[in-house]
């Protein structure tokens, strides 16, 4: 068949973007083409459709989003740029469709979370005047974020986040938003885990782009690198991390942040950066050197991938304060590393009750949880029991052979 994907990015290293590409991986080796439709794309030119103002970025879009998160009435003239939107992105999906003789749409994420009101509207309206068979690949919804509870537009939010549609198979990615799903919309969905390619080598042969990460980022061998590979926005309780290696006390201890910010402004980043100064803490934002490909930039400096970073860290923290599942986790199981969490409740539901052993807090940094990362940090053996442990139950449960299963189940839900 020939599924086409929607969102507004198709780009970089964020959860939505690893994810709806491991579902193309698993499509494309069972004989299935993929099709990308999206405001902004690093995927193949000749199987995509880029759409700016289908981004959330783009200036019409951010006016539009800037104004209806706001209490009280909503203009006139605020609904007609919001529907002359939805409209020109509706009138590009039909293109899209009939470009690439679309047979299912796949919308990322772009029907959970409104950060694009008009492209979740023109989605809506498209399935529901074309009748053709779609899964919504929900990430994230409204609902588990403050920032979006004051609003004008819950006329809008009712028809699309999410649509209620015959032809729609709503899929989410841990029990708890399944079953709020069921509460709020009524609706059944299906449970598909972000997953990891278990079955894959860690390491191509003789692949060695990533072994001098060290010598071109500045670190030495003796540096301890504390890796936090997330975005950073205020969810991500960073400043937790920069508590952990306040506390190790240790010179050689840097905390390195893998990805940058921007997508909920600057303004957390600029303090994480005074919190960790004040505590003396060295932290490294790397962002401007991680991509999703491998390559150089315009100072002719190497850019690795995430995946040369995981290597050559001693230690990762994960203290979110909410997540919609975990891409990270995942991650640092595959790369065997030991790992510091906070126990969001996504991690208390569905990962913790499987065995995985991971260095815990819950909602604070404690001397116990140090002690541990200390611990693990000078015991070899302890940390290879502990990543070696994880990687087996990760490999069971999150592994690609799950998702070919789970979306098996979702194309026939979706006829």
């Amino acid at each position: 068949m020939n599924i086409g994907m929607v969102s507004t990015r198709f780009a970089g290293i964020d959860g939505v973007s690893l994810e709806a590409l491991k579902w193309a991986e698993v499509w494309q080796a069972e004989g299935h083409r993929i099709f990308w439709f999206s405001g902004l794309s690093d995927r193949p030119a000749e199987v995509s459709m880029v759409v700016p103002e289908a981004h959330f970025a783009d200036p019409l879009n951010a006016s539009i989003h800037h104004q209806i998160w706001q209490p009280g009435p909503r203009l006139e003239e605020l609904t007609a740029r919001i529907e002359a939107l939805a409209g020109r992105l509706q009138q590009a999906l039909g293109e899209f469709v009939g470009r690439f003789d679309v047979d299912v749409l796949v919308a990322e994420n772009a029907l959970a979370i409104p950060v694009h009101v008009p492209l979740g509207l023109a989605i809506a309206r498209f399935l529901a005047a074309r009748k053709l068979p779609a899964l919504a690949h929900h990430h994230d919804f409204a609902w588990e974020r403050e920032r979006f509870d004051s609003n004008n537009v819950g006329d809008y939010l009712a028809e699309a986040f999410p649509p209620v549609l015959p032809n729609l198979v709503h899929a989410v990615i841990n029990t708890s938003a399944q079953h709020e799903l069921r509460r709020r919309c009524g609706v059944e969905s299906l449970v598909v885990p972000n997953v990891f390619d278990f079955a894959t080598a860690l390491d191509p042969a003789g692949d060695d782009w990533g072994s001098d990460f060290r010598e071109e980022l500045g670190f030495s061998r003796d540096d301890i690198l504390i890796l936090q590979p997330t975005r950073i926005v205020p969810r991500k309780g960073i400043e937790h991390a920069i508590e952990v290696v306040r506390r190790l006390d240790d010179p050689r201890c840097k905390l390195v942040i893998s990805h940058g910010a921007g997508d909920e402004g600057y303004e957390y980043r600029d303090w994480l950066l005074e919190l960790a100064a004040a505590q003396r803490v060295d932290l490294r934002i790397i962002a401007e050197r991680v991509s999703d490909q491998r390559g150089t930039d315009a100072h002719g400096r190497k850019v690795f991938h995430l995946w040369d970073v995981y290597p050559h860290a001693n230690f990762v923290t994960y203290p979110s304060l909410y997540e919609g599942f975990g891409n990270a986790l995942l991650e640092t199981f595959y790369f065997c590393k030991p790992l510091l969490v906070n126990r969001y409740p996504v991690f208390i539901k569905d990962i913790a009750p499987l065995g995985f052993e991971v260095v815990e807090i819950d909602g604070a940094v404690t001397p116990g949880a140090v002690e541990a990362v200390r611990h693990l940090l000078g015991d070899p053996s302890a940390r290879a029991a502990m990543t070696e442990k994880n990687y087996r139950l990760a490999e069971r449960h999150f592994s690609f052979a799950i998702l070919r299963q789970k979306l098996g189940a979702a194309l026939a839900a979706a006829g």
